[in-house]
């Protein structure tokens, strides 16, 4: 009966459960630009720091109660928080009879995943992944380009970002807050590209390592997946050069696409660059708020009472390949 009503609204209300400064200085100001979606209510552990949050971005309602953050008149939640914090969250807001937009990964383990889609499935709530990579317009272009055959049958996919997390307080340096360290954080991201772009990935083998911040989570982290339709695909995720790199890159059969800059701040200009036989058809920039176009999708999704591009399913299916890769590092060499 609530997700009935939804779908009779003309603008939807949000929470926003976690309130860091990435949801504070890429997040909320997106949200906040979407005609059709009206931040209501923050939701933080440490309720001063929602109540700076909430009057900041508008919000008109700020608590430290999960509970009473469901009871605030919002429609739908996107989750936040540190990794440990989404399974109990998501499963709280699905029995509340809200739509979910969840960060990445979608949980600590894939067992607690599964009982996330499966709630939000018996519930009829949307669960929404905050994969906001597949968002970018220069990825939608990529996407079709591979999927009209334009550079053949796909040889090998490779995704690389590495940048620098120095701050060994930030809970990504947390085991039992993060599940895991730089896969956990944009491996996730890697994989699911190479999804989206490639079709369904099996592993085959993995490293992982602390080649410069010793602690319980890995700083490196490397697998190899044979790709859907034949092929591979290697992804590398780092957290510790001082230089922020990336690239996703297609080599096919009869030609070959690359994208550097992707994964940078929200208006960063992405590259694109197109070979065919060798030569250069086409290289050319784009800039793109990314979290912009993901609430706009999301929002639109849950209006419509529609399936959103990026599922709790792919949520699912990405923490189980990253599970299974991570199973098959060997142990570190000391």
């Amino acid at each position: 009966m609530i997700l009935d009503k939804i779908r009779r609204k003309k603008k939807l209300h949000w929470g926003v459960a976690g309130c860091g400064k990435f949801t504070e200085t890429s997040l909320l100001p997106a949200l906040n630009l979407i005609r059709r979606a009206k931040l209501e209510a923050v939701y933080s552990s440490n309720l001063s720091r929602a109540r700076f949050i909430a009057e900041k971005a508008g919000a008109k309602y700020a608590t430290s109660d999960f509970s009473e953050f469901l009871k605030s008149g919002i429609d739908a939640v996107y989750i936040a928080g540190a990794n440990s914090d989404h399974y109990h969250q998501v499963l709280a807001a699905a029995k509340a009879g809200k739509h979910i937009l969840c960060e990445k990964p979608l949980s600590i383990t894939s067992a607690e995943a599964e009982e996330m889609v499966d709630a939000c499935r018996k519930s009829g709530s949307k669960l929404a992944m905050s994969y906001v990579y597949r968002f970018h317009p220069l990825i939608t272009k990529l996407k079709e380009l591979v999927d009209n055959h334009v550079i053949g049958r796909i040889i090998s996919i490779r995704a690389e970002c590495n940048f620098l997390l120095a701050d060994r307080d930030n809970f990504r340096y947390n085991k039992k807050l993060a599940g895991g360290g730089a896969i956990r954080d944009v491996g996730t991201h890697m994989i699911d590209l190479c999804r989206y772009i490639g079709g369904e990935l099996y592993p085959l083998n993995a490293v992982s390592d602390n080649l410069v911040f010793k602690g319980d989570v890995e700083d490196f982290f490397a697998g190899t997946l044979r790709t859907q339709g034949g092929g591979y695909t290697f992804f590398q995720v780092s957290y510790s050069t001082p230089k922020a790199s990336n690239r996703i890159e297609v080599i096919g059969s009869k030609g070959t696409i690359y994208i550097d800059n992707l994964v940078a701040s929200r208006f960063a200009s992405a590259k694109m660059t197109i070979l065919i036989d060798g030569e250069v058809k086409k290289a050319f920039r784009k800039r793109a708020n990314k979290f912009l176009r993901l609430f706009k999708s999301v929002n639109d999704s849950f209006l419509r009472g529609e399936e959103p591009l990026v599922t709790g399913t792919d949520g699912l299916v990405n923490m189980k390949l990253m599970e299974q890769l991570e199973q098959l590092c060997p142990p570190q060499l000391k």
